[in-house]
């Protein structure tokens, strides 16, 4: 008899992935964590009975979500995580020689330990780089604290808007990420599916416009989250910034070990489908 894991998005959509063995399951103070191993994707990481990442495709998500913003930025000095426990986002970020420090803020000590643990690949070591402080406390309450215009670069690595990431995504977080971001800083963020979850990628694109002089979707495909299309938006203080024009060295530096992210799909991944443009302008 198979064991299947479900993700249910509504009464009308569901994910399912085939699990081979359980690895780990813990209750946290915060949520449930469980790591499994699965015939498609190799270990994969759930919170909540939500799909997070995994193994075999997470390159899809991580990469997509840190290069596009490093690689426009004029500066990537210091660079804050929000989130991203299984360590694949400090992963791809310190391949970039220009990253002096990285702080990552997670607000569950569980889900780094356990991915440490049972899916090392994800962060290659990057726990162990001495430029990545590794913060476990409420990010909101961080950002919150933090020393005004302290970071080039902030990465929002969050679940869905629900459990303790649900006040990553209200306007006075962005307001407060705003104000740690230098003058020309630059925000990333996971903006869910345009397709499966339309009113929140919405929302939140709306949102960052209203918050930021300048914000854009990009958009790709990660199969675990229901292969519907996945998005991502990035947003800069300054208004001024090309978001299609990624600096030439750091393109080449990092697109050469990515499975995915190169100059080409940088370029694509910012075209708009025409109803996806009618629904951010109306």
């Amino acid at each position: 008899m198979s064991l299947w894991y479900t993700e249910t998005y509504n009464d009308r959509t569901r994910t399912a992935v085939k699990v081979t063995k359980t690895l780990f399951s813990a209750e946290t103070p915060f949520q449930t964590v469980e790591i499994f191993d699965t015939e498609q994707y190799g270990r994969t990481l759930a919170l909540d009975g939500l799909f997070q990442t995994s193994e075999g495709e997470e390159h899809l998500y991580h990469e997509m979500l840190v290069h596009p913003a490093m690689t426009i930025a004029p500066a990537i000095k210091r660079v804050l995580i929000v989130g991203g426990g299984d360590g694949g986002t400090a992963r791809e970020i310190l391949r970039h020689p220009g990253v002096e420090q990285v702080v990552m803020v997670e607000i569950d000590g569980v889900v780094v330990e356990a991915c440490r643990e049972h899916m090392p690949k994800l962060n290659n070591g990057a726990f162990e780089d001495p430029r990545l402080e590794l913060r476990i406390e409420d990010a909101v309450k961080y950002v919150a604290e933090a020393e005004a215009e302290s970071f080039d670069v902030v990465i929002l690595d969050g679940s869905d808007p629900v459990g303790p990431s649900e006040g990553l995504f209200g306007k006075s977080f962005h307001e407060g990420v705003r104000r740690l971001l230098t003058p020309q800083g630059v925000f990333a963020v996971q903006s869910e599916s345009p397709i499966l979850f339309r009113d929140i990628f919405v929302e939140l694109v709306k949102l960052m416009r209203a918050v930021f002089p300048k914000a854009a979707p990009c958009f790709g495909n990660v199969p675990l989250y229901g292969g519907a299309g996945w998005s991502w938006t990035v947003a800069s203080k300054d208004a001024a910034l090309d978001f299609r024009a990624p600096k030439a060295e750091r393109l080449a530096h990092v697109e050469a070990g990515c499975k995915h992210y190169n100059g080409d799909i940088h370029q694509a991944a910012f075209a708009m489908p025409n109803e996806i443009k009618a629904l951010l302008d109306a």
